[in-house]
């Protein structure tokens, strides 16, 4: 089986062990979120081996061929021996913590190669390179010059980092993805099937789809509600942009436009609360403040960055004067949300819980189950189509909704088990059973690729812990920017984009917060905004040239070359530029401080700059731009993001100035072509 026809296709066309494999997977990690049967190291232990065990059974060693199966089970199985191996002997490892024995060698050196295969099968050679120089560094750092050789470390040191304890391949990443990841993932597979991507792609169509460039607003609308659900912005492009892409072309927009848009939008999927790509849960982890308080701090950029983008797409659509589609071709959104309406619940709830302090862990099972209780109910009732018995569940419902706080998760999980029977022995009950159980296999996919990145950074988590690599790169930050914070930030910018080039969302954030974030906080820069400054800029790698991964999984799509959608992908995302260098100079603008006024003020002054940058970007506004309007435009945009004495209302008068004079220009142009 190919990559492409394996974990790629559809589970009702996988073969049965690989089918099975994914199931039990799933199982194995909702009994443990559930209940903690284990520990925290056999869990993670547990994750990792059926990643292993499902990767090797899916993905070929090279090419598209199908895997040679005697050697996929034997690498399977490998991969969940070191599994069983931490579970039965786990006392006798903690005992000998540090004093490897052969076997514990031999185990440790197996779980590292396994990584490292699997994750080349799974995304290429890139992150496995960048983890490979990391593991090189620790173990022959010590012959390099100056001040980035280290003491030097044994072959067993390493190994015993990385393979075992909690600051190598178990480490916060695999911790984080064993546990809050995986929920969410889940609970995104569970509305997919549901039909929550045609319930958002059914609302923004109604809403924006018959408006001035409604095609390409309609791709931005249905991304960031996508990026409530789901943590992958290239899935995100694959799966709205197979129609808003094609509809967006067909009502005049150029190929490369169409692929920028929606890659752009989709990549800010991952920056829109709650989910945030996953990277949420783990920069909580890491930096250890409450899930709430990230979250806060993305909200108000990330409704910026959508905000940027919409208005870049309003100003090019008036620009060529693109039309929207035709009202009755469009379907209505109140319809679509009357329809789907009860597939909203368990969002809000999720989201509710998260807001008001609940543990990602707590809010993800409880999601999850409402989201099955939910599924599974709804079913029954529509099927029975009895009045009485969809006010008793629907009262029903609210009371657990209510409840769920007092409620054991033996008694939710009584209530799904007694909603699967009805609908076993309903008429079309069992379609619902099955979808149920595709979404679990779904889930199970979808976390192979974020797995497996999660336990091969760890390499680099192990190995920066052990010989302190990180402070030594934040000190030459620190030298050649002469603290001086532009300089830097600029510097740690280029750094992010250069080590986010060609890997995953999450390996990038933990890569760059681990080597970039302390040079930001050695110059007092607050810890949050630091980690949300290189989470945004590893972020933007996916959009530009030369690797630009969410570029080049639009271009087949737009059928168009990919480095041409970077190039116009770079130009809309210009808030993903702009708006973490102004977070920095003003933390109000992620909410960091009690003072509400000065966040009201930060979100004007962003709103007005990245206006002016979008009008200077495609050099239109009332009228087609002059040259020095859209350089004087960059200019006072560019004031607004600086904090120093008087810049602000430079920029302000500036930028009133520039469009009190264009839309006057305009007018009078408009009225002498009138009267001529």
């Amino acid at each position: 089986m190919s990559e492409q026809q394996g974990l790629h296709a559809s589970p009702n066309q996988w073969p049965k062990a690989l089918f099975y494999a994914a199931l039990l997977f799933s199982i194995y990690q909702i009994i443990t979120a559930a209940f903690h049967p284990v520990s925290s190291q056999v869990l993670r232990a547990g994750h990792i081996g059926f990643l292993l065990l499902l990767v090797f059974l899916c993905y070929p060693s090279r090419g598209n061929g199908r895997p040679f199966q005697p050697l996929a089970w034997l690498l399977g199985l490998a991969g969940m021996a070191t599994f069983a191996y931490q579970w039965i002997f786990e006392a006798d490892l903690i005992q000998r913590s540090g004093d490897l024995t052969t076997s514990d060698l031999i185990v440790g050196v197996t779980l590292l190669v396994l990584i490292f295969e699997a994750a080349r099968r799974v995304m290429g050679i890139a992150l496995p390179l960048v983890c490979g120089a990391f593991l090189a560094y620790g173990l022959f750092g010590q012959y390099l010059p100056g001040d980035f050789a280290h003491r030097g470390y044994g072959f067993d040191q390493i190994i015993n980092q990385l393979s075992f304890g909690t600051e190598g391949f178990y480490g916060t990443p695999t911790y984080v993805s064993a546990t809050y990841i995986f929920l969410f993932i889940l609970f995104g597979a569970f509305l997919e099937q549901a039909g929550m991507i045609k319930l958002f792609t059914d609302f923004a169509m109604g809403m924006f789809g018959h408006r001035t460039g409604g095609p390409a607003k309609v791709s931005v609308v249905s991304s960031v509600l996508m990026g409530t659900i789901t943590g992958s912005g290239v899935a995100n492009v694959v799966t709205t942009g197979q129609f808003t892409i094609p509809l967006m072309k067909r009502f005049g927009y150029k190929p490369a436009f169409a692929g920028g848009i929606e890659a752009t939008a989709s990549m800010g999927s991952q920056i829109m609360p709650p989910v945030m790509g996953a990277v949420a849960f783990i920069m909580a982890e890491t930096i250890n403040v409450p899930f709430v308080e990230v979250a806060k701090a993305a909200l108000i950029p990330a409704c910026l960055y959508f905000g940027s983008v919409f208005w870049m797409v309003h100003l090019e659509a008036i620009k060529h004067n693109l039309k929207g589609l035709p009202k009755d071709e469009c379907p209505s959104a109140w319809a679509a949300v009357k329809e789907r309406w009860f597939l909203l619940i368990p969002l809000a709830v999720l989201v509710y819980l998260l807001f008001t302090g609940r543990t990602p862990m707590f809010s993800g099972t409880v999601g999850l189950a409402l989201t099955a209780i939910v599924i599974l109910g709804s079913a029954i009732i529509l099927r029975a189509n009895s009045f009485w018995l969809r006010m008793a569940f629907w009262v029903a419902l609210g009371v657990l909704c209510a409840g769920f706080f007092q409620l054991g998760i033996g008694v939710i999980f009584g209530v799904i088990a007694a909603l699967v029977a009805g609908c076993w022995f309903i008429k079309g009950g069992r379609e619902t059973l099955t979808a149920c159980v595709f979404a679990l296999v779904e889930g199970a996919r979808h976390a192979v690729p974020v797995g497996i990145a999660c336990a091969l950074v760890g390499v680099i988590i192990g190995i920066v812990s052990l010989t302190g690599i990180a402070s030594t790169f934040a000190g030459y930050i620190l030298a050649i920017g002469q603290d001086n914070l532009f300089l830097s930030l600029v510097l740690t910018m280029l750094t992010c984009l250069v080590l986010g080039m060609g890997i995953p969302t999450i390996p990038n954030y933990i890569i760059t917060s681990a080597i970039a974030a302390p040079a930001l906080l050695e110059l007092g820069v607050p810890l949050i905004v630091s980690h949300m400054f290189v989470f945004y800029f590893g972020l933007m790698a996916d959009l530009t040239p030369p690797v630009a991964l969410a570029c080049f999984a639009a271009a087949p799509i737009a059928k168009e070359n990919g480095l041409k959608i970077s190039l116009v992908a770079v130009k809309v995302a210009i808030a993903g530029f702009i708006v973490p260098f102004m977070a920095v100079y003003d933390p109000a603008l992620m909410m960091q401080g009690d003072d509400w006024t000065a966040t009201l003020y930060m979100v004007v002054k962003a709103i007005f700059a990245v206006g002016l940058w979008g009008i200077a970007v495609v050099g239109y506004y009332s009228a087609p731009l002059a040259w020095w309007e859209r350089l004087l435009a960059l200019v006072a945009g560019f004031t607004l993001v600086l904090a120093m004495p008087l810049t602000d209302e430079f920029g302000y008068a500036l930028g009133i100035l520039l469009m009190a004079q264009h839309v006057w220009r305009a007018r009078r142009a408009n009225a002498l072509a009138a009267t001529a």
